[in-house]
């Protein structure tokens, strides 16, 4: 029995995003179809650091908290709004109703630092003002926010918990939610990820010396670094018995994922890309597919010179010469970090269901160690997209998306 739930199909049934090319499904769609990047200057983060360019979502916390009909008193961190904005898009479109045997898994890393950061001299010196900000700022009480205030005042989610592993949280978020699933632990899962900007997170990138300051050219032979973005993204995934039951409209297959760690340092990977390879080989083992049927692929691609020639060697490893259209997301969105792996998703979702491939923005000159991007042109169906999210620490993940 335990061997036939781990074969189990699962499927998405609803999906939800927010990111700096729109929010909801139906702005992101058209902005990766126009190829309409999300980049800019900083206009919405408190940071001086205003000479690189971000990935910021076009809205203020006010607005959005006015969108989404909550109380202004009620504290919050933009973490909490971006995830709920995208969860709720989620469960509308998959229809669930009662949510009491539904685990939420959500990916973050930041949480609610671009509150603690601001307020943290008020906490130490005693003072109370916007304490109350510091309790929200754990990855776990993140979680837990966007899980009660996606569904307020219905039954809750059975339980909820937090993947924090850097940038391929929400990757991971993915494949704990198959995981339970093919284990038989639960029949659907809310899974996905939310990160917000903070003046730690793009300081600390910029102590590694990754970040550029004009757009990311990932893949690109001028290529001096990432650029930092945020947003949100969550997929309902259930057995797909659990869909055919419910009468759902089944949107995709999550046919495969695969998540390897190099352990080769903490922040970059390996020259020959060892984890992202096994990532990748896991994931097409376990969707029984081949190299040859993988159609596109949604490179983790961040623009940095480490990242973009040790994801090329991976990615060379696993489809030899026939080497299937690849672009990067981080050129549109920034890199959205620890929710990135779960806004691609639902990036190679729209692709899937709409039959495109959105072209590679910045590239000019090819680079012998990368692959070149697709910036244009023919290209066969899409059927079954490879999506790459990969982590600090050579904590690799990947997922294969499929048409039903």
């Amino acid at each position: 029995m335990a061997q036939e739930s781990f074969k189990r199909r699962i499927v998405v049934t609803g999906a939800g995003v927010v990111s700096a090319v729109g929010v909801g499904k139906a702005e992101t769609l058209a902005s990766l179809r126009a190829g309409c990047s999300g980049l800019d200057a900083v206009k919405y983060l408190q940071t001086d650091r205003t000479e690189f360019p971000v990935g910021e979502v076009k809205l203020t916390d006010e607005e959005m908290v006015s969108r989404l009909g909550l109380d202004p008193a009620v504290p919050v961190t933009r973490t909490i709004l971006l995830g709920v904005l995208a969860l709720k898009e989620a469960l509308d479109e998959a229809g669930l109703g009662d949510l009491s045997a539904v685990p939420f898994v959500n990916g973050t890393t930041v949480g609610g630092m671009d509150r603690s950061e601001r307020y943290y001299r008020d906490f130490i010196s005693d003072r109370p003002d916007n304490n109350e900000y510091l309790a929200l700022h754990d990855c776990g009480t993140t979680t837990d926010r966007i899980a009660s205030l996606g569904r307020p005042g219905k039954i809750p989610f059975a339980w909820a918990t937090t993947i924090s592993t850097a940038c391929s949280s929400a990757a991971n978020a993915l494949l704990l939610g198959a995981d339970l699933i093919r284990c038989g632990q639960a029949e659907a899962v809310v899974a996905g990820g939310s990160e917000c900007l903070s003046s730690f997170h793009l300081n600390g990138f910029d102590t590694l010396m990754i970040v550029d300051r004009e757009p990311c050219r990932p893949f690109d032979a001028t290529r001096a670094g990432l650029n930092l973005g945020e947003g949100a993204a969550f997929l309902v995934i259930e057995s797909e018995e659990s869909a055919l039951r419910r009468g759902a409209k089944i949107l995709a297959v999550l046919a495969g994922c695969g998540n390897a760690c190099d352990a080769f340092h903490q922040t970059a990977t390996s020259p020959d890309g060892e984890g992202p390879y096994l990532a990748m080989k896991q994931a097409l083992e376990e969707s029984g597919l081949s190299p040859a049927d993988i159609d596109y692929v949604s490179a983790h691609g961040t623009g940095t010179p480490n990242n973009d020639t040790s994801e090329s060697a991976a990615i060379r490893r696993i489809f030899g010469e026939n080497l299937p259209p690849l672009t990067s997301a981080k050129a549109y969105t920034g890199h959205t970090t620890s929710a990135s792996g779960s806004i691609e998703a639902v990036f190679a979702l729209l692709q899937l269901q709409e039959n495109f491939i959105p072209v590679s923005l910045n590239f000019s000159e090819e680079d012998p160690g990368c692959i070149r991007p697709y910036t244009g042109g023919p290209h066969r169906e899409i059927r079954n997209i490879l999506s790459n999210a990969f982590g600090f620490g050579g904590n690799d993940s990947s997922i294969i998306l499929s048409r039903v």
